[in-house]
């Protein structure tokens, strides 16, 4: 693979992780086995039927968990802690066989792209959670889903939209974290004040 082609796939693989570990890992290992990706030889496990199996069963379960108002801040909640390892592994696994160094930079840089897009999702979603209708919270997780599997696709076919995408995305939740953390910070007052 090339340098661009490289970059969007580790870059891809992350911020799609932050967003929806299972459905990245179902969408590389289903690719990886019948022959539509091939997978760089660290991240080829994914193709594995057990592998396959387990994501698919897991994305289920988030895709059932997802659509339910406050539970899936608690799933998110939960899901900071493997979403941003596994954010990290899959990010140096997808450079491929270089440098050991290369692999460490890439998993630290994918590290931190998971957690970014794993705040801004959590962060949107518990605000969406304040919402009392669940049609809010179904259609962004509809739409995360898509996401997931939209920006993946551009990672493999089209990787200098993907990269411009990311470039957009992080743009917009660094001008977006700060407000989203204020309108909960405001939330959780009015709740407090309306207990007391």
């Amino acid at each position: 693979m090339d340098i661009a082609s490289t970059t969007a796939l580790t870059l891809g693989v992350a911020w799609a992780s932050g967003i929806n570990l299972y459905a990245t890992m179902l969408m590389l290992g289903v690719l990886g086995a019948t022959g539509g990706i091939v997978l760089p030889s660290e991240l080829e496990v994914l193709a594995n039927p057990w592998v396959i199996a387990a994501a698919a069963f897991m994305y289920a379960v988030e895709f059932c968990a997802d659509k339910i108002p406050v539970f899936d801040s608690a799933w998110d909640a939960i899901h900071t802690f493997i979403r941003i390892p596994a954010g990290a592994v899959l990010a140096a696994g997808a450079v491929g066989p270089v440098d050991p160094s290369l692999q460490l930079v890439a998993g630290l840089l994918g590290g931190a792209i998971t957690a970014g897009a794993h705040a801004t999702k959590a962060s949107s979603r518990l605000l969406i959670n304040t919402s009392p209708e669940p049609f809010t919270n179904w259609g962004a997780s509809i739409a995360e889903d898509v996401a997931v599997f939209a920006g993946l696709y551009a990672a493999l076919h089209h990787p200098i939209l993907l990269l411009a995408f990311l470039a957009l995305f992080f743009a917009l939740a660094i001008w977006l974290l700060p407000k989203l953390w204020r309108a909960l910070k405001g939330g959780a007052s009015r709740l407090a004040a309306a207990f007391r």
